[in-house]
């Protein structure tokens, strides 16, 4: 527990990394992934840290387990008054209550433990067994005294003081870790992630169920300092029961585990609650020795500590691929965006290049052009006809994302939703905007030229609609213009309108690309999540 400032140093760096991590995906393993980032941030910021920052800090023994195991009657129990609220209404634990000594209860005033849950503080109790000074009497005592957090404040902390407890210990009754509750459920395993000591309480008709396994099993993986309380064990079995549960323990490789076993009995037989002190006198010697036992007492925190420091270097390498098969699900996601759209550009550009703007309404108005069409109609026909080909570029281009999506349908799913209406008026606008473009460029023109402004500005935005999109089939348009202006001015009007066109085919497609990509790239998929992770990992190696 002798802790350089150097590795400290390189825990923050650390920890940093591991709270920028993102996995916003809804791929396979994300969701573990979540989880685990969850709970590495927990046991760094409401542990390790912590602890190595202040080894002298009181021992913090977490009592969890699965709904109605008893972990808010035997809390009490140890005590030896009523600090936290049990029943038979699930779920009892809505608000995790910490019972220190008066004299330790600086150590968790502040936010150095459980930075993020608010505290509600409980006048302090003198005697160790004194009855809970509330406004109500009966039963209902403790929670009618239990101030409520504010609703749509950080979850709260309630913090009991009483000289039952020794100096240097502090219990912590946990919400239950399979609560009905979401947000009890994620308090209770944050909670759990901040203890140098694990209580896990089960009961003797609950005791092969995942959900205590589960904790188990993570406190072997981690080597956390742990103690099991079998409860509420009838008397006609308890030898059965605690035989199988040894051999069970046993084959996980928990053999040494400390472990009490509590005989069912009528806890409130005498109207408190509690159990006898006899039931429970042999988990209170344990958990005082290691707060009195200076040898003990290290035992028990450096083993967690060294725990959770080793299970670092298995645990990062699992988030840090998870971040790079999401970076990896983004890029290929956004290149088939970009493939896409990119194609549909090229493909409108062949589309012009050959005069198929020149078709169906644009051409009948072409023939009849200027006898029995007026340059706005031409105009206003030729337009449209571009609407049309861009509306279909991008109708392409979201049909073949989709069909490349197809056996990735997370990756479409992050992605803006193909909207061909939608579309197809935003390429209107663009298109007009175009239009208008192109006759300031033929006023333009007619001025330089000293013609008059009127009909021939209109004509000539109209010829040159056109020969920029008819192809050979508008041949005479060009012609018309050179007739008007002479050779080089018609060039020159030519040369500007295309860039005009090919702005705006450019525009419009790369718009409707941005927006189907938009979601995407603002979750800001980069690979320096995994290089930072991998990097922090190996300086914090180093430092070790």
């Amino acid at each position: 527990m002798d802790v350089r400032p150097r590795l400290l140093d390189a825990l923050s760096a650390l920890r940093d990394r591991v709270d920028a991590a993102r996995f916003p995906l809804p791929l396979p393993g994300a969701a573990r992934a979540r989880r685990n980032r969850a709970e590495l941030l927990a046991q760094l910021d409401d542990y390790l840290v912590p602890r190595l920052c202040a080894p002298e800090a009181p021992l913090l023994a977490v009592v969890g387990g699965s709904t109605g195991a008893g972990k808010s009657t035997l809390v009490n129990s140890l005590v030896g008054r009523r600090v936290t609220e049990a029943g038979v209404l699930r779920p009892t634990t809505r608000t995790p209550v910490l019972v220190c000594h008066p004299d330790d209860h600086h150590w968790f005033a502040g936010p150095r433990v459980l930075p993020r849950l608010q505290r509600i503080w409980v006048p302090a109790q003198d005697g160790a067994s004194g009855a809970f000074e509330a406004e109500a009497a009966d039963g209902e005592a403790a929670a009618a005294a239990e101030p409520e957090p504010a609703e749509d404040g950080p979850p709260a902390l309630r913090i009991e003081t009483d000289r039952a407890l020794p100096r240097g210990l502090a219990l912590l009754d946990a919400p239950d870790i399979d609560s009905l509750v979401a947000g009890n459920r994620e308090i209770a395993a944050s909670l759990i992630c901040a203890a140098d000591i694990w209580v896990l309480v089960t009961t003797a008709t609950r005791y092969a169920d995942a959900v205590p396994w589960h904790l188990l099993r993570t406190a072997k993986e981690y080597d956390v300092t742990l103690v099991t309380v079998l409860d509420r064990v009838p008397h006609q079995v308890a030898v059965e029961v605690s035989r199988q549960y040894d051999a069970l323990l046993e084959n996980a490789g928990l053999g040494d585990v400390p472990r009490f076993t509590i005989p069912e009995l009528p806890e409130s037989a005498d109207g408190s609650g509690l159990l006898p002190a006899t039931a429970v006198a042999g988990l209170r010697t344990w958990l005082a020795q290691r707060a009195e036992d200076p040898a003990a007492r290290l035992v028990a925190t450096a083993r967690t500590a060294r725990g959770v420091l080793s299970s670092l270097g298995s645990r990062l390498p699992g988030l840090a691929g998870a971040s790079a098969v999401q970076h990896a699900v983004a890029v290929r996601t956004l290149q088939r965006v970009e493939d896409a759209y990119g194609r549909a550009v090229e493909r409108v550009r062949r589309e012009i290049a050959a005069g198929e703007a020149l078709a169906g309404d644009a051409l009948t108005h072409w023939r009849g052009y200027p006898h029995d069409s007026t340059p706005d109609e031409l105009l206003t026909a030729l337009a449209g006809s571009v609407v049309a080909l861009l509306s279909c570029a991008a109708d392409a281009a979201d049909e073949e994302i989709a069909a490349a999506c197809a056996e990735d349908p997370v990756a479409a799913a992050a992605l803006a939703p193909a909207d061909p209406d939608g579309a197809r008026a935003r390429i209107g606008v663009a298109v007009r905007r175009w239009r208008r473009c192109l006759e300031e460029i033929a006023e333009e023109e007619v001025r330089a030229a000293e013609r008059d402004r009127g009909t021939e500005s209109e004509r000539t935005a109209a010829l040159l609609a056109a020969e920029l999109l008819g192809g050979r089939r508008a041949g005479r348009a060009g012609d018309k213009l050179a007739g008007t202006f002479g050779a080089q001015r018609a060039l020159r009007l030519r040369d500007r309108g295309a860039e005009l066109l090919t702005g705006c085919l450019e525009q419009v497609l790369d718009s409707e690309r941005d927006r189907r990509a938009a979601p995407l790239e603002a979750l800001e998929m980069t690979p320096d999540h995994q290089v930072e992770l991998i990097a922090a990992l190996s300086l914090l190696q180093k430092e070790r």
